[in-house]
This record gives structure tokens, C-alpha cells and sequence, in this order.
């Protein structure tokens, strides 16, 4: 089942899918997202790949309970359930932060062979489109074939396999680049 009805933008890489939603979470709820994370406890612990291990970025995790009573959590669950007929559950969730000057590394979520999805939602209050920040998507060739601009409460749901990076935010911008993520996988109950 492939049903984008929800989706304001869908691509495939690699036969693995991509959809880019625009109406999981408000403007009001990523606002006060953002503005909870601006005095959150955020570590230097997060790596993109064991080789990149000496580059950690800065990531705070959430609690099971926390993410899961996120509203914007059961949209995202409700529309991959239309978008791929398949139950799903989150199994970490976790934010990400990226300024200018941080050094974020192309990677993948899980193996090739899993059917795991990622759920970005990006929570910043503004975005210009100067400030850049996007995810960027490659192949199997790593050539960059799609890329998802962080707009306010943009959601992007795709197979946690594709090689993927979030771009830190340009100089021009003195906003950081705050990134809710949910790994999900399989909901066998």
C-alpha cells in the first residue's frame, strides 16, 4: 500500500520511500516545542556513524512516556498507517540540535534489509530559506537526490535505510536547527 494522500510531497530512493508532510504538527505546538528545548540539558553525545565517532553533535532523549503524549506522535503514527498499512511504534525519540560551525556526517538509521521508518519533525519557531539546514537524501551512488527544507512543523517520514544527513544552518543564521526524531519499527502486538 502505497497511499500519499496525506503526503505534500513523495519520492523513492532506491525503491525505499520518502514523504514529506506538512500538516502533522501546528505552528503553535512546534513553537512551543522550540522554545522548551532553548533551556533543555543537551549532550555532545550523539554520533552519525562509528568511523565519525571523535565528531559528536548535540542531541537531548527523550522518555518513552514523554514522546509517546506528544499529539504530533499519534499523527505521525495515524498517517503511516495510511501511507504504508502497516502499525508502526517509536522505539527511541530524541532531539537533535545543529548550529553553524557543527559537523554532521551522511548516515543510515538501521540496516538495508530492515523495514524500519524514521519521523523527522523539524520544531523551530521561523525558518528563512537562506538559512539552509536541509536533509539531504542519496542513493546508492551517494549522489543527493532529494532534499527536505526545514520549514516550521514539517514532518518527514522515510525508510530508516536511505543515507541521509541534516545540513547545519548557514552563517547567516543565529537560530539553532532543532530536529524531534522518532526511530520506529514493526508494531508486532
Amino acid at each position: 500500500m502505497n497511499n500519499n494522500v496525506d503526503a505534500k510531497y513523495s519520492t523513492e530512493v532506491d525503491g525505499k520511500q520518502i514523504w514529506v508532510l506538512d500538516d502533522l504538527c501546528t505552528a503553535a505546538e512546534a513553537k512551543e516545542l522550540n522554545n522548551t528545548l532553548i533551556a533543555s540539558p543537551f549532550k555532545r553525545d550523539e554520533i552519525a556513524r562509528p568511523d565519525t565517532k571523535d565528531y559528536r553533535h548535540w542531541a537531548i532523549n527523550l522518555n518513552t512516556m514523554l514522546y509517546k503524549s506528544l499529539p504530533v506522535y499519534q499523527r505521525c503514527l495515524d498517517s503511516i498507517k495510511r501511507l504504508t498499512g502497516k502499525d508502526y511504534q517509536a522505539y527511541r525519540g530524541y532531539v537533535n540540535h545543529a548550529a553553524f560551525g557543527d559537523m554532521l556526517f551522511t548516515h543510515t538509521d538501521c540496516k538495508p534489509e530492515s523495514d524500519e521508518l524514521t519521523v523527522l519533525v523539524y520544531i523551530c519557531e521561523e525558518w528563512n530559506l537562506e538559512w539552509g539546514g536541509e536533509t539531504l537524501f542519496f542513493n546508492n551512488e551517494d549522489d543527493c537526490v532529494f532534499a527536505c527544507t526545514p520549514k516550521p512543523g514539517r514532518v518527514v517520514i522515510f525508510n530508516g535505510a536511505i543515507k541521509h544527513v541534516g545540513r547545519p544552518p548557514n552563517r547567516i543564521c543565529f537560530h539553532p536547527r532543532y530536529t524531534l526524531a522518532f526511530k520506529m519499527e514493526l508494531d508486532h502486538n
